[in-house]
């Protein structure tokens, strides 16, 4: 009988280290928190419940997020195996519905014969052969023992959550449906703005309200993340050219396009319920209602949750993680999820993966193994175990992360990357071994 490895966390990267190491035929004990112990951005007890957008970016062949997910197919991803089955209409985009992509998680995890729940918050550091991926929301607990197996070098950022209103409260008489240029289902609900109501709304958002930060927390946002109303300071246009820009919309009623656009992006197969793309806030729940009712589609709005700004946690992974995901520091215990560095569901899915085939490895006294730098997974691995650690900071996959592979123009350098990372990563898989 195999020693069982310990899953701290049922998030993506979670579920996805369990999945393997069942497939790999180690038993899991995964432990997860929820619903006895919530977090702050949490609202259920379901395994991979997804606290911010509902949306796993690109499917357009040829992109960066899109190669990435493809190579974690390749490796049986369970959350893209949940995606498929749960997939709400979003163009170009990979969009689900939260509710159900959640339960398809949960049911199949819970299924699996090689794999025991226990929900209790795990409030040690884990033995070998163990996967750490208790998320960017890790309880105070795990975060002290954390900092005690890496170090006190952890950094905080926030992170801020998109408003979710109901479907029925839109005023589709004053929005229009359509995806940028004609592309994909035209899934998008689009809610345009004059000259006039864009700048009376970027005064008021400017001028809101907004929650307080308590003494212990760090005002610092990740990029990607930052909330609409600080991006709408940082310049009078700056939404117009971020999250409500026009480019590739035209407003069928006026034949033009609009001056600026906010777009809704369903939640669920039902499209009962719509989230605001962009807009991650951190108004204070009143300030929500009276700002963002003054989009015209939007003056009857019912909000089904508030935009909302939560701590994040995350190690300096250069200095405390090799390439296959183990503690430098921990022989037998793996990283994985944004606790690693990376930012984005599938970016902390793609760790869960490599963790847990490592952790498998190594409880069943096997070498360790990982895709290479040339590929999606591994020029993200590349990036947290190589990236300079005064500077590291959270990043999403992007096409900069990726070993240079000559070619003339921006679209051509990006067809050779992605060529090349598809025959690397089918030649990696063909000498890893035939489980895969």
């Amino acid at each position: 009988m195999k020693t069982p490895i310990t899953v701290v966390g049922g998030g993506l990267a979670g579920v996805e280290a369990a999945w393997q190491c069942a497939r790999f035929g180690v038993p899991v004990e995964l432990y997860e928190m929820r619903p006895a112990t919530m977090t702050p951005a949490h609202r259920t007890g379901a395994l991979a419940e997804l606290v911010c957008s509902n949306s796993f970016k690109s499917m357009v062949d040829g992109t960066a997020p899109a190669l990435l997910k493809e190579e974690m197919r390749r490796l049986g991803s369970l959350t893209l195996k949940a995606a498929a089955a749960s997939r709400v209409p979003a163009g170009g985009a990979l969009a689900v519905d939260r509710v159900r992509f959640a339960e398809e998680v949960t049911t199949a995890l819970e299924a699996e014969a090689g794999v025991n729940v226990t929900r209790v918050e795990f409030e040690e550091w884990p033995p070998a052969p163990a996967v750490v991926a208790t998320g960017p929301l890790t309880s105070e607990v795990m975060a002290e023992a954390l900092a005690d197996a890496v170090g006190r070098g952890n950094l905080y950022f926030f992170d801020a959550l998109a408003p979710i209103v109901s479907a029925e409260s839109v005023d589709m008489g004053k929005a229009f449906e359509a995806s940028r240029y004609d592309k994909g289902d035209g899934a998008y609900v689009n809610c345009p703005l004059t000259a006039t109501e864009y700048r009376a709304f970027t005064c008021a958002l400017t001028a809101a309200s907004t929650a307080p930060f308590r003494d212990f927390e760090k005002k610092l946002f990740f990029e990607g993340c930052v909330p609409v109303e600080e991006l709408a300071r940082r310049g009078e246009d700056t939404l117009r050219f971020g999250p409500m820009k026009p480019v590739g919309l035209k407003d069928p009623r006026t034949g033009r396009r609009p001056y600026a656009v906010l777009q809704l992006r369903p939640e669920v197969l039902s499209r009962e319920m719509f989230g605001l793309v962009g807009f991650q806030t951190r108004l204070k729940q009143r300030e929500q209602r009276r700002v963002f009712q003054m989009i015209p589609a939007l003056a009857e709005a019912e909000f089904l949750r508030y935009g909302a700004a939560h701590r994040n946690t995350y190690i300096c992974s250069p200095t405390a993680l090799e390439a296959t995901t183990e503690l430098s520091s921990r022989r037998g215990v793996f990283v994985a999820g944004q606790l690693t560095g990376v930012e984005g569901y599938m970016e902390s899915a793609a760790t869960g993966i490599v963790a847990g085939i490592n952790a498998a490895r190594f409880a069943r006294g096997e070498p360790f193994v990982y895709p290479p730098p040339e590929t999606a997974t591994g020029a993200l691995l590349r990036y947290i175990s190589t990236a300079p650690a005064a500077t590291f900071a959270p990043m999403n996959v992007n096409f900069g992360l990726f070993l240079p592979a000559g070619g003339k123009g921006k679209r051509d350098r990006q067809r050779r990357v992605v060529a090349r990372a598809r025959e690397a990563f089918t030649k990696w898989l063909a000498n890893v071994g035939e489980e895969f």
